[in-house]
C-alpha cells in the first residue's frame, strides 16, 4: 500500500500512527528523537532525547533548564526534532518553535519516572563539568539517604518543552531510492500537504 494512501490532514495524528507502528518493532526507545538547537547567535548543536508526549499541539520533552539543550531553548526557542525508525524505515521531521510547560506538567510528568531516575535529576548539575564518577555516585548515594522514603521534590531546574511545529515532514523508504515524502505546513488553524521529491 502506497504510504500516504488516506492519510489524514491533521500531521500530529499520522505521528501518532507511525510512532504506535514503530514501538512494535523497534528494539530500542522507539521515542528517541535528535533534537536540534542552537545559540542565540546562531551556533547549532544536536542530541537524542526521548520524546514523552505527542498531543495535537506538538511533542513534550523534558530536560534540565541548566543544561545546554535548556539554555539554548530559553535563548532561542526556534528548534528542530528528528525521529527515525530503522524496523519500519520511516523518518518524521519537526521544525518551530518550543513553549515551556507549566510546573504543573512537569511535576506530574517527574514523578511518573522510575525513583532511580528522579534521584538522578535532582543530584545532576546537567552538562556541567563533573570532577568523577565516584563524585556522581556519592551525590546518588548521600541524596538517597537523605531522602528516605519521601518523595522526591521536583528539582528547581527540571522542565518541560512542547515543540508546537510549523512544518512536519514524513519520509518513508522506497526501492531504488524512491523514497515517499510528505511535508505538512501549518496554514493557519490548517495545514496544507505538499508531496516532496525523494
Amino acid at each position: 500500500m502506497e504510504p500516504f494512501e488516506g492519510t489524514s490532514p491533521q500531521p500530529m495524528q499520522v505521528f501518532r500512527e507511525w510512532l504506535s507502528l514503530a514501538e512494535k518493532s523497534e528494539p530500542n526507545d522507539p521515542n528517541a528523537a535528535a533534537l536540534a538547537t542552537a545559540t542565540r547567535e546562531g551556533v547549532p548543536s544536536v542530541r537524542m532525547v526521548l520524546v514523552k508526549g505527542a498531543e495535537d499541539r506538538g511533542v513534550r520533552f523534558f530536560t534540565n533548564r541548566g543544561s545546554q539543550k535548556g539554555e539554548e531553548l530559553l535563548q532561542n526557542p526556534e528548534a528542530a526534532l528528528c525521529l527515525h525508525w530503522k524496523s519500519t524505515r520511516r523518518q518524521v521531521r519537526f521544525a518551530g518553535t518550543v513553549q515551556q510547560l507549566s510546573r504543573e506538567e512537569t511535576a506530574e510528568y517527574f514523578h511518573s519516572r522510575s525513583r532511580g531516575s528522579q534521584i538522578a535529576a535532582a543530584i545532576s548539575s546537567q552538562s556541567r563539568p563533573l570532577p568523577s564518577r565516584d563524585a556522581l555516585n556519592t551525590a546518588v548515594r548521600a541524596y538517597t539517604a537523605e531522602l528516605g522514603d519521601r518523595e522526591v521534590p521536583l528539582p528547581e531546574d527540571w522542565t518541560g518543552f512542547l515543540l508546537v511545529p510549523r512544518q512536519v515532514e514524513f519520509w518513508s523508504d522506497g526501492k531504488d531510492r524512491l523514497h515517499d515524502r510528505m511535508l505538512f505546513t501549518r496554514a493557519g488553524e490548517g495545514w496544507t500537504q505538499t508531496r516532496l521529491y525523494p
